[in-house]
């Protein structure tokens, strides 16, 4: 069952157009649009599109044509589009030339929002969709994860938790994206050692492993891991300030420690823009 959709104060109509119901309003405000004039949304979070679903959606477009606008932006000398995705693939896979659209003036950041919430209202995205997305809320547009958590109607924690998965090694990152993995069987694989943490996406993938059966493993090879560290407080500290400082830069960090007291800090990031957040923050004057 979909969740409800809630009111998140980002401007007159523009709730009502990722709801699934047409509002009279926005249809008689709507206006035909040549589709070769809309380019995709360039902070779509959503990188899959079940195949499935767009070849039924383009038969229902067949017999009864596109019933909830989309909505676009100016861009150029055409438009971008904002919501509505799925249905501007299927119009197009109709073969339609045309499809009814909203213009509103969007910025970046709510161009952002508003897809991101479009497809969590719609249960489309995977964790790491999410967790990039999340990310890219915080490192382009400068929001805490509290920011992040009440603009898109979900807990700090939730966001938290999220982003942490992007320190998750590329391999395991995709096997989440293909659905393989879900949030409750990849979350206990942060901060695993990288090939121990593939092994366990493997098995766990390979014998059908429940979420608590990961959990399990997960500590099991987080304990054999650190029987070289002989203060276990140590872990702790390093733990807290991993997140203090993921949530400082809004970017994932680990720190590797070596008994001798030497290690590496270590800050990953997905995009050069990513990076000029972090080495701006690091030239400020202190």
């Amino acid at each position: 069952m979909r969740k409800p959709m809630k009111k998140r104060g980002l401007g007159r109509g523009l709730d009502a157009l990722l709801s699934d119901t047409p509002i009279k309003e926005l249809v008689d405000e709507s206006s035909n649009i040549l589709i070769s004039k809309i380019k995709p949304n360039s902070y779509q979070p959503r990188t899959h599109f079940d195949t499935g679903e767009l070849k039924s959606l383009t038969d229902s477009i067949r017999k009864e044509g596109v019933l909830l606008p989309i909505l676009v932006r100016p861009s150029g000398d055409g438009y971008e589009l904002i919501a509505g995705e799925r249905r501007w693939r299927a119009s197009q896979a109709a073969g339609l030339l045309k499809i009814p659209a909203v213009v509103r003036e969007v910025n970046d950041l709510q161009a952002l929002e508003l897809a991101i919430i479009e497809n969590e209202q719609r249960d489309d995205l995977t964790a790491i969709e999410s967790a990039r997305a999340y990310q890219r809320l915080v490192s382009e547009f400068g929001y805490t994860q509290q920011q992040v958590a009440e603009r898109i109607d979900v807990s700090r924690v939730q966001v938290s938790n999220m982003i942490r998965l992007l320190q998750l090694p590329e391999v395991i990152q995709k096997m989440i994206e293909d659905r393989k993995l879900n949030m409750g069987h990849a979350r206990p694989l942060v901060g695993l050692e990288r090939s121990r943490a593939i092994e366990l996406a493997r098995h766990g993938i390979e014998h059908e492993w429940s979420a608590r059966q990961m959990e399990r493993e997960a500590r099991r090879a987080a304990g054999q891991g650190t029987k070289k560290v002989t203060a276990h407080e140590v872990d702790a500290d390093v733990s807290a300030l991993q997140d203090e400082l993921s949530r400082t830069l809004g970017l994932p960090v680990t720190f590797q420690c070596r008994k001798s007291g030497a290690g590496e800090l270590r800050i990953a990031y997905t995009r050069p823009e990513e990076l000029d957040g972090v080495l701006k923050r690091l030239r400020r004057p202190l």
